[in-house]
């Protein structure tokens, strides 16, 4: 062997750097925990301490915070919370039921291939498009159409079904009615299109191996459609319901925040609301805390109820 090659062998061999290109994922990842810390984690556990301690603005003094334990959570069930949930829940139902039913037929019928209906993107359109109207623009045009001289009574007067205006927010049938009827018009388009993603994705071959087997429309919904679109029926249910027990802008903004007739129509987040107008943070934190303690309870309840089902069916 040569000198010049015992010398080249000698040299240690230069290493080259490597790029660690998987710890760029933590780079695009750090934006949404950092807001999610920020804008959500943060206040999330301030609203937990908030609710153990007495603090409140009375003018320009504020009081506290101080801890008092329990006693912002014991207010808060001498309170009528009960009939804000109870009232929340009623109309959260009458909105819910019919949208529901209506968003699967029209489900079914846009995703029915030997229908064959057409201008279906223009139909798909319109249903959609009340979904794009602010609750607020909403809740204005409701109040205008049905106030005490509004459009309504005029047309009722000149069909000659009534003789004199109808006070519609004076009764709590006609309120609550409206507002159940603001929150279907407004979701279920959102809710039409989730359901139809769903039907969407079952297999063809077991619609058509329903219909050869001599299945009739309504076997084929109940036998084949609903069982293998449950878990996104589920997923409707559980945003649809965590919804409802946020309703808060349509009924605030149509009874201009009192809940009127007699507070049959104030939602438990209208409470909530009042308590931060008034700023008393600890019993709006504990109103806060309570809610998503029973949000998180009927979610899983919902989940689980619907889900065992479907696993015992496959």
């Amino acid at each position: 062997m040569s000198e010049k090659t015992e010398v080249q062998i000698a040299k240690p061999l230069k290493k080259h750097k490597s790029v660690q290109y998987d710890r760029w994922g933590y780079f695009f990842i750090a934006p949404f925990f950092i807001v999610y810390i920020i804008f959500s984690l943060i206040p999330l556990l301030s609203t937990f301490v908030y609710s153990f301690t007495e603090n409140y603005r009375v003018g320009l003094m504020e009081v506290g915070p101080t801890f008092i334990g329990l006693e912002n959570y014991k207010s808060v069930f001498q309170s009528d919370i009960l009939k804000y949930l109870g009232n929340t829940v009623i109309m959260w139902i009458l909105g819910f039921v019919p949208q529901i039913v209506i968003s699967l037929i029209l489900g079914v019928w846009f995703t029915n291939t030997e229908l064959r209906l057409k201008f279906q993107q223009f139909f798909k359109t319109v249903i959609y498009m009340p979904n794009l109207i602010m609750a607020s623009a909403f809740s204005m045009l409701f109040f205008a159409l049905f106030s005490d001289n509004g459009p309504m009574n005029q047309m009722f007067m000149s069909f000659g079904w009534i003789e004199e205006n109808i006070r519609f927010f004076t009764y709590t049938s006609w309120t609550r009615g409206l507002v159940a009827t603001m929150n279907f018009l407004m979701w279920y388009g959102n809710t039409t299109i989730l359901l139809m993603a769903g039907i969407m994705g079952i297999d063809d071959s077991l619609f058509e191996a329903a219909r050869i087997d001599g299945a009739s429309p309504v076997q084929v919904f109940f036998k084949v459609t609903m069982p293998l679109l449950l878990p996104i029926f589920v997923y409707v249910l559980i945003t649809s319901m965590i919804g409802g027990i946020q309703m808060f802008d349509v009924p605030q903004i149509l009874t201009k925040g009192e809940g009127l007739p007699n507070r049959t129509t104030m939602t438990a987040i209208m409470y909530l609301n009042k308590h931060l107008y008034s700023k008393n943070y600890g019993m709006a934190g504990a109103v806060s805390v309570l809610l998503f303690i029973l949000t998180a309870i009927l979610g899983m309840f919902s989940y689980q109820s619907t889900m065992s089902k479907y696993s015992n069916k496959r």
